[in-house]
């Protein structure tokens, strides 16, 4: 059992992981042969596995090993052992590689359930390992590396974060080129998210991919929590910030009326911001200050009337399409923009008087009535459009004039409404949607 390995074993790993690293800290290869560095690489590795194995939940032996030091030899050794230079490349593949990865696993290992040892791993590491092994050119190191970071990672560290970003940055880049490691993901929702002092500073940096990378696992933090939206960690004040980015990025969106654009990218970045605020104003608690939040209505509206006019104004990928066969391609960024518009002005609207008399006051009734129509393009735009027109109508006896007006004068047509099931109905003064019935089919 690892609990009965004596002291005396650890002391003679010390010694000789001491003098490995002061050797290969003094390596030259136009002095020494190969083979010298081969055996002290191979004696490196199988250093590190013994201690990685002796660490896997038993705490006496962490304990053990942080106070005799290992912590500081094995970083120094790690450094060390990255910045070797060799001509045989094979060496790196066949010798360097394993040594560090079972380096950074026993770190790991230490690491696990012992805050002692997660302290003084953090105090001897960061962020100059983080820095050089997160976007290293082997997978299984940098995968590792994650894994120490993760297993470190509090509140405090993520303070240290904020004064270097690069590190959270490599992160993001390791999700975008290992999306199926865990680690990555983890650090990210579960600490990086939390922080909106963080979040703002990495993304101003981050390119647009890496932007894309990032608000898809927000989507997926959202996601995970479900209903209990407030268990995601997420601060309102990064809610806020998602609501800014998007009325300071949107207009993107409209270079696409050009199929040349090469704005792309750009655009889908729109895109996940819109999602995550439809998400977060879907009736959860925790983000329905958004409400309040006074150009996010305005910016939504304002989009939806350049977007819908410039749909018709000519042929392009805004343009309402009824036919499947002439739809734009899935995969185009703005296929379901619309959609999601009017249904975030629908969330926003919901048992809100002042958004409902603003949207009024923006000329948003109409719009939102003329894009009641199927929509190839836009897939449940009619079902959204219905679900905002209820929620600008409700208990509002202004809106409800306005729409009186416009029916009268010809300018909504419930036509698409009655053949989505629906019906305009003036009932003692106030106009309701009502589901259409068998007798006035």
């Amino acid at each position: 059992p690892r609990t009965g390995v004596e002291k005396g074993v650890f002391q003679n790993l010390w010694q000789i992981l001491s003098k490995l690293s002061v050797e290969i800290r003094d390596f030259d290869s136009k002095k020494e042969g190969a083979e010298s560095l081969i055996l002290r690489l191979q004696l490196i590795a199988e250093c590190f596995r013994s201690l990685r194995n002796a660490c896997v939940q038993c705490a006496r032996n962490q304990s053990l090993l942080r106070d005799m030091g290992f912590i500081e030899v094995s970083a120094e050794m790690l450094e060390f052992l990255s910045e070797l230079e060799l001509e045989n490349t094979d060496f790196l593949f066949l010798l360097v590689f394993p040594a560090l990865r079972c380096g950074i696993q026993f770190l790991g290992n230490l690491a696990v359930g012992n805050q002692v040892c997660k302290d003084d791993i953090w105090k001897h590491t960061f962020p100059h390992l983080f820095l050089k092994f997160l976007d290293h050119i082997d997978e299984k190191t940098s995968a590792y590396c994650s894994m120490v970071l993760y297993t470190c990672l509090d509140a405090e560290k993520v303070g240290d974060i904020i004064l270097i970003e690069e590190v959270a940055m490599k992160v993001v880049s390791l999700c975008i080129k290992q999306p199926e490691l865990d680690w990555g993901v983890l650090i990210v929702t579960q600490h990086f998210l939390k922080s909106f002092e963080l979040v703002e500073k990495m993304f101003a940096r981050l390119n647009n991919q890496e932007r894309i990378t990032l608000l898809d696992l927000v989507t997926a933090q959202l996601g995970e929590a479900g209903e209990a939206t407030e268990e995601s960690g997420i601060p309102v004040r990064l809610a806020e910030f998602i609501a800014s980015c998007f009325e300071e990025h949107c207009k993107a969106v409209l270079t696409l009326v050009s199929d040349s654009s090469p704005k792309h990218e750009e655009a889908l970045t729109v895109m996940r911001l819109l999602d995550i605020l439809c998400e977060m104003t879907s009736d959860n608690k925790a983000f329905m200050d958004l409400q309040n939040y006074s150009e996010l209505l305005k910016t939504t509206v304002e989009l939806l009337k350049e977007v819908h006019f410039l749909g018709k104004a000519n042929r392009n990928i805004f343009t309402t399409v009824q036919n499947f066969s002439d739809m734009g391609a899935p995969s185009h960024p703005v296929v379901g923009f619309k959609a999601q518009l009017i249904r975030l002005i629908g969330n926003l609207c919901h048992n809100n008087a002042d958004n409902q008399n603003k949207v009024r006051e923006l000329d948003g009734i109409a719009l939102l009535l003329d894009n009641c129509n199927i929509d190839s393009n836009n897939p449940f735009i009619s079902q959204w459009a219905v679900f905002a027109i209820r929620s600008v109508m409700d208990h509002n006896l202004q809106n409800q004039e306005v729409l009186k007006g416009l029916e009268r004068r010809g300018v909504a047509d419930d036509s698409s409404l009655r053949e989505m099931g629906f019906r305009l109905e003036d009932r003692d003064g106030q106009l309701l949607l009502k589901p259409v019935s068998k007798e006035t089919q």
